[in-house]
């Protein structure tokens, strides 16, 4: 057992790394761990920012604690705050580059591309960045600082216990799922999250280790009475025929409304960092902005919440919603642009509600909107969060467990997934993919594609080769290789480098002269390296034309390190996919 194990577990007669391996029933119990540590972790976090709002505000309980539910905050320490707040930011962000110049990876990208390794010294600065975000009032929300310190636990247990790589990422998302959970308390939406988001599927395997990790991190939550209060929200009543078309058209527009946000995201990034003067400036001048805005309406800061409960109050008009809308977006753009941390899946539930209402009002003249505002307002939100999230299971689920209203499941269910097709249809990636891609990764879910980057040229390829001088004649070369010695010959120039590929049934089938076997190479500037991943190479086997490559060490030394056959790459390509298929169904025979 290593230290952490030791720590947990001081008097365990069993060496339980071999006991967790494999085992459903001690993986949900470390899923339960994981999820009572993120149930802290979101109290902590989210009370350490209603402190910050209470120190830098003065924000009393008559707003809930939420900087959203003000009428009115005094400009001068509005401006001051979200402006020092951004430069403090900034600077923060500065020296944490210095210190740790890699870039965090977040629990997609973790379960994606890295098995589900993640570090949580690196999360723990994601935390700081995002508490100090939110708490000096950024218009974004806590929930990616929450699943990201939940996940790192979940992936740090996982390997102290050496889990294998499906239950790891399974810890992961485990722990990312409890967050989410724990912060809306809605624990069968924190489990679809998890599945839908982290994972990437779902499986019998996977089951359980998340529904334990999702009561647990929600039990905490309730048991040290840090339960969000509910969104108090009116019957929606039924859906007509005629409601059914607006709900539809609602879901479109909320869905194309959900694309500008993210566009104008990635725009407003590329102004900022177009802008002149030093990198740490950039978070003060866009808390700026946003500080001149929250001055007219503080709604626009922090998640939402306390606002968004005004608008199922019915205290907001379609032309304040409209009001509200913008500067709600833009004050998001400003802030995730200029280099505040934090996430918009709140933030998308307060913007959909609010795009919802006017969709809604936009159409009652037309005789197809739903019958209540309440009732755009929930299909708004949902089409809103899952173009933005990207997970409609979730937002149903989430919508039940808010709400409480079976009678607009349907509603809801068929607003995510016309929101989904319209995104994936029109833009392709939901806001968190979408950031990969301009990153260039080509991730759209969670599902691992990682093993596709660690089944490199350099496992695959075969050492042994057999070389010649390229100025050998060819009569020679038929004498030192006579015919079923070798399917292939390996050419090298003067100076040891790589020349071409010569096969054995063409040297014989040359004329037995004095000419250099030079004439008869082929691929001489087709060449893998050992860091290519399997696809690369198969790839470079369609460019070629070719049956089997040499491998160099890299393409200026031309040093030659080995050979791959393309039919050898099919092969373990074929293995390794067919092995990540059976574990996403959740096949217990797979050998690990």
């Amino acid at each position: 057992m290593n230290r952490f194990q030791a720590r947990l577990f001081p008097h365990a007669p069993l060496n339980l790394r071999t006991l967790v391996r494999g085992n459903e029933i001690w993986l949900s119990v470390l899923a339960g761990f994981v999820g009572i540590l993120s149930g802290l972790c979101v109290v902590v976090m989210t009370h350490l920012t209603f402190w910050m709002h209470r120190l830098l505000f003065g924000v009393s309980g008559v707003s809930g604690g939420h900087l959203s539910g003000l009428k009115a905050l005094p400009p001068l320490r509005t401006v001051v705050v979200l402006s020092g707040g951004g430069l403090m930011i900034g600077l923060f962000g500065v020296l944490i580059a210095k210190i740790m110049p890699r870039s965090p990876v977040d629990p997609i990208e973790a379960n994606a591309l890295h098995g589900g390794r993640m570090s949580v010294r690196d999360s723990l600065v994601i935390v700081c960045q995002t508490v100090l975000s939110n708490g000096v009032g950024g218009s974004i929300g806590l929930e990616a600082g929450f699943t990201q310190i939940a996940s790192a636990f979940g992936s740090r247990i996982g390997r102290s216990f050496r889990v294998r790589r499906e239950d790891l990422r399974v810890l992961v998302g485990a722990g990312a799922g409890a967050a989410i959970g724990a912060a809306f308390d809605a624990p069968v939406a924190g489990a679809f999250y998890a599945f839908e988001l982290v994972i990437g599927s779902y499986s019998l395997g996977s089951l359980s280790p998340v529904a334990v990790a999702a009561l647990a991190g929600v039990g905490v939550t309730r048991f040290l009475g840090s339960v969000p209060p509910g969104i108090v929200i009116p019957s929606p009543g039924d859906l007509s025929w005629e409601g059914t078309a607006g709900a539809v058209l609602i879901s479109v527009l909320t869905a194309l409304t959900a694309i500008g946000l993210m566009f104008c995201v990635t725009q407003t990034e590329g102004l900022f960092r177009r802008m002149p003067g030093p990198v740490w400036l950039r978070p003060a001048v866009g808390g700026l902005i946003v500080g001149g805005l929250a001055t007219l309406y503080p709604s626009v800061l922090s998640a939402g919440h306390e606002a968004m409960r005004t608008v199922f109050a019915g205290n907001v008009t379609a032309r304040m919603a409209v009001v509200l809308l913008l500067l709600k977006a833009l004050a998001s753009c400003l802030c995730i642009g200029s280099g505040f941390r934090g996430g918009l899946f709140f933030a998308s539930l307060y913007l959909g509600s609010l795009a919802g209402t006017i969709y809604g009002t936009l159409l009652a003249p037309l005789g197809v909107a739903p019958d209540s505002v309440t009732a755009c307002a929930l299909i708004g939100m949902s089409a809103m969060a899952v173009a933005v999230i990207g997970s409609p299971m979730t937002m149903v689920c989430l919508m039940l467990e808010l709400t409480g209203s079976v009678s607009m499941s349907g509603a809801t269910l068929v607003a995510a997934v016309l929101s989904l097709l319209t995104v994936r249809r029109l833009f392709g990636y939901s806001f968190a993919t979408w950031r990969f891609h301009l990153r260039g990764e080509s991730i759209r879910s969670a599902v691992d594609i990682g093993w596709m980057r660690s089944l490199n040229v350099r496992r695959m390829m075969r050492g042994q080769v057999r070389t010649l001088p390229a100025e050998t004649s060819v009569s020679r070369a038929q004498t030192l290789f006579p015919p079923g010695s070798a399917q292939r010959i390996v050419l090298l120039d003067e100076a040891g480098h790589y020349d071409g590929i010569v096969h054995l049934a063409e040297l014989h089938a040359a004329p037995s002269d004095q000419t250099p076997i030079r004439t008869l190479a082929l691929f001489r500037n087709a060449m893998l390296t050992p860091l290519m991943n399997v696809r690369e190479a198969i790839e470079l086997f369609e460019k070629a034309e070719a049956d089997a490559l040499v491998v160099v060490e890299d393409p200026q030394s031309r040093q030659v390190i080995g050979t791959l056959t393309e039919q050898h790459a099919l092969r373990r390509y074929a293995e390794e996919l067919e092995r990540s298929r059976r574990s996403l169904a959740g096949d217990d025979s797979l050998p690990t």
